[in-house]
């Protein structure tokens, strides 16, 4: 990365009202401060790098401000002077905003070359963006992708990301990476957490993509409504602006008609002046973009889509009734675009797996058994509703094996259970990334709305700390024609415990579990 004069990045600051004040170092000139890179975490700092102290829920970056310099640091970005920081100090009144602005800076504002695409909601998010994706590469467009899964630079894999939306450094470097090695678009997956911590305040969204919204992350946000209002905030972004500005992209929205936040996402964009096309599932749905008629056999969907462009059948290499509505979602980007629909159709059809997203685990046993990430009571039904009718059509039922996070949301933890109660015939809890919080506590609050649900201890309900344990328990339940969900940790590496995180792999832990009892493809 070549090198940036601190004095360009004060002039920013100086010209969007985001500047305070500025301590120089005796004898050294601001303006002519050499910087490499943009860095929130002390440790991370390199010789030349700008350190940016930020404000967190548990810790403060002002206190590391003095390591990063000894790091290397050649200046420090901060909401208060830093005693013993002998180097320039630029004081802003948010150093998340500015975390945010000087990481685009630094890497040149990618983004206003690249064309983004941004996807939100509470569920849905990855799938449609891994469709996305497949569609532009099939309509000859070079993609990159930002998701929980995966980052993909140039065509390449850049492997596990460990976070939804990372950090505003780590995700300006990927845009400019993309933008270097030929990708004309992005997919990124934003959240709500990236959108209310200014994670993503300086991405030049294009499109926006709402998929859905049900109960999540009121521990970070507090209330339903500031939930909501942080997913709303993307399609406010769409605006044309010296931030946003207008592409060879259009700027466009795709929304889920049928969610009850729906209308509201699309009165946003509307007022951003973009273009509102809206999707819906059903013989009667009403909505720019219909699937029609949806069959589901385990395996894929087929599905009959009307756009107003075109009308014709086709085939979702993918589990899950649900996978409709993230199919549409993807069509409306295509829609959006003016792609070639035959194209469209076919790049959407050579998405065969997600991972730990409705992920078949087959060893050759007689019931089905899917991972699939599903943490919210929403979701969880969603991915149940869609399983029930497969696994009735074979004479078999469902058996759900699912968790709660510790220190997190506990409201969720009693209609995790009575979704899944009123939906399985079985129902396992287990740990989710109990972290601090006592296992055992866990189950006891997600049981409560199992058993509102009908479900009985040691019957029907069995309540199982060790998640691996667990899942073998669920397996040996299961009977010819079952399917069997592993809801929750999906693609995740990692399993929160009180004594820290441990290695998992759920897809690897259910093999083995089958392969244990007789069964291997």
């Amino acid at each position: 990365m070549s090198e940036h004069l601190l004095g360009d990045l004060v002039r920013e600051l100086e010209s969007r009202g985001m500047l305070r004040t500025v301590l120089a170092q005796s004898g050294v000139s601001v303006a002519a401060v050499a910087v490499n890179r943009v860095a929130f975490d002390s440790r991370a700092v390199a010789q030349g790098d700008l350190f940016v102290a930020v404000p967190g829920a548990e810790s403060d970056g002002h206190d590391y401000a003095a390591a990063a310099v000894a790091n290397g640091a050649a200046a420090v970005v901060a909401e208060r002077a830093v005693a013993g920081v002998d180097m320039p100090q630029i004081l802003v009144a948010s150093t998340r905003s500015t975390l945010a602005l000087a990481a685009a800076w630094v890497n040149g504002f990618p983004s206003s070359e690249l064309g983004v695409i941004g996807i939100t909601g509470t569920d849905g998010k990855t799938t449609t963006s891994y469709l996305v994706r497949g569609m532009l590469l099939a309509c000859g467009l070079p993609t990159g992708l930002l998701t929980t899964i995966e980052v993909i630079v140039g065509g390449e894999s850049q492997g596990y990301t460990g976070h939804t939306t990372p950090e505003a450094p780590v995700i300006q470097t990927d845009l400019r990476r993309m933008l270097d090695t030929g990708d004309q678009l992005a997919v990124v997956e934003t959240t709500s957490h990236g959108l209310a911590l200014e994670r993503v305040a300086q991405i030049a969204y294009d499109i926006a993509v709402f998929t859905n919204l049900t109960h999540e992350h009121l521990d970070l946000h507090g209330t339903y409504e500031a939930y909501v209002s942080a997913k709303r905030s993307l399609f406010d972004r769409l605006a044309v602006s010296p931030d946003n500005p207008q592409k060879a992209w259009p700027k466009g929205a795709v929304i889920n008609a049928q969610d009850e936040r729906g209308a509201e996402m699309a009165a946003a964009a509307g007022a951003a002046g973009a273009r509102v096309l809206t999707y819906a599932v059903g013989p009667d749905a009403e909505a720019d973009i219909v699937a029609s008629a949806v069959r589901d056999d385990g395996r894929a969907l087929r599905l009959h889509v009307r756009t107003a462009r075109w009308e014709d059948e086709l085939q979702i290499n993918l589990a899950g009734r649900f996978n409709a509505f993230n199919a549409l979602a993807a069509i409306g980007v295509g829609e959006l675009l003016g792609l070639d629909p035959a194209a469209m159709r076919h790049g959407l059809g050579s998405v065969r797996a997600v991972t730990g997203r409705m992920e078949l685990i087959d060893e050759g046993q007689p019931f089905d058994v899917f991972v699939d990430f599903a943490h919210t009571p929403g979701a969880l039904a969603a991915a149940l509703d869609a399983l029930n009718p497969v696994a009735a059509a074979r004479g078999g039922s469902l058996i759900s094996l699912f968790g709660s996070p510790g220190a997190r949301d506990v409201a969720k933890r009693p209609m995790m259970g009575r979704a899944a109660g009123e939906r399985s015939r079985i129902v396992v809890v287990t740990e989710d990334d109990p972290r601090t919080d006592e296992r055992m506590a866990i189950l006891e609050e997600i049981a409560a709305g199992a058993e509102e649900a009908g479900r009985r201890r040691g019957h029907d309900l069995f309540l199982i700390e060790d998640r691996g344990v667990a899942i073998r328990t669920a397996l040996e339940l299961a009977r010819p024609g079952d399917i069997v969900l592993l809801a929750g940790k999906g693609h995740e590496h990692t399993l929160a415990r009180a004594e820290g995180p441990i290695p998992w792999d759920e897809a690897a832990i259910a093999r083995a579990a089958l392969n244990a009892m007789g069964f291997r493809r």
